[in-house]
């Protein structure tokens, strides 16, 4: 298998919403502690905490080597001009440890929260990099080539993530659809998944974390129609009334002892991951998950 090395995010990062839940110097603290780890990179989601190219440089600003990344920045929270604008500035002053991570998010996040429309995401995603790529930017420019991948579930948008960008951080997939997507790419582009794992044996109260994890996105149609591709049912995904069946369950969280997440992680790299991003989640869902980080970076050092 092809170690993708060349993309420079090294092979396992941590996606976090965690830090965004902490004031910023410990936000800092923790990046910095990660980057000793030897993690190649932070991932940070933009919905409703921090303002992600913020936040990023201030992750940056405290840290020497690990890369940053938006998991992702939403196309409908700014302009194609304004997002082209924050992607070279962090490039001018970081280089390639800024990776920016852009995506047609979903309709609710469109429309309710950004008072847009939302049609065609493929369609406005094309247009959308056009416009970025013509954008004027009258500032010092990067020196290094600006870095972008696209969140892709989809043959179509997994296909475009490698036409104008790294490629894609396919995100709520499991394995089979890891290998699906390197499927579409073909052996070059990156491929950087996401995967949730959760630090807790027993079976009840696993599944009672991980379905509160997965209740919002479980019921976006974008994460939902990417799961029936796989071969999942509506049975599996569960309704208003019916949660998730453990099937579906297990298959997007990793559930278990640190070897059950490593299994998992290392699953990933055999279907073609170049790179994966571990989400720690926890019973309590504010908490930093430092101990998990410290464990998951020895564990998965031979990967």
């Amino acid at each position: 298998m092809t170690t993708h090395a060349h993309h420079g995010l090294g092979r396992v990062g941590i996606w976090t919403f965690a830090l965004d839940l902490q004031p910023m110097r410990k936000a800092q603290e923790a990046a910095a502690e990660l980057e000793s780890l030897g993690y190649g990179c932070i991932w940070v989601p933009e919905a409703v905490g921090r303002e992600p190219f913020a936040s990023c440089a201030m992750l940056l600003s405290g840290t020497k080597r690990i890369g940053v990344a938006t998991g992702i920045a939403s196309m409908y929270a700014r302009s194609a001009i304004t997002m082209q604008a924050g992607w070279r500035t962090l490039t001018e002053a970081f280089g390639e440890r800024f990776t920016l991570g852009i995506g047609a998010s979903h309709e609710h996040m469109a429309t309710k929260l950004h008072k847009s429309a939302y049609d065609k995401p493929y369609s406005s995603m094309v247009t959308y990099l056009d416009q970025m790529d013509k954008g004027l930017y009258a500032a010092a420019a990067p020196t290094t080539t600006p870095r972008r991948v696209l969140a892709a579930l989809g043959p179509k948008m997994l296909a475009l993530s490698a036409q104008r960008g790294l490629g894609a951080h396919p995100y709520f997939v499991p394995p089979e659809h890891t290998q699906f997507a390197r499927g579409v790419l073909g052996d070059g582009p990156l491929l950087a998944p996401e995967q949730a794992v959760l630090f807790e044996t027993d079976p009840i109260k696993a599944r009672e974390v991980a379905r509160k994890f997965m209740a919002t996105y479980i019921r976006l149609p974008n994460y939902a129609n990417n799961l029936r591709r796989l071969g999942y049912t509506d049975d599996d995904l569960g309704d208003a009334t019916r949660p998730p069946s453990d099937r579906m369950v297990d298959a997007i969280v990793a559930w278990g002892t640190i070897d059950d997440a490593v299994a998992r992680v290392k699953a990933h790299f055999d279907a073609g991951a170049s790179h994966v991003s571990i989400q720690v989640i926890d019973a309590d869902p504010m908490a930093l998950p430092m101990r998990q980080w410290r464990e998951l970076a020895e564990a998965t050092k031979q990967l």
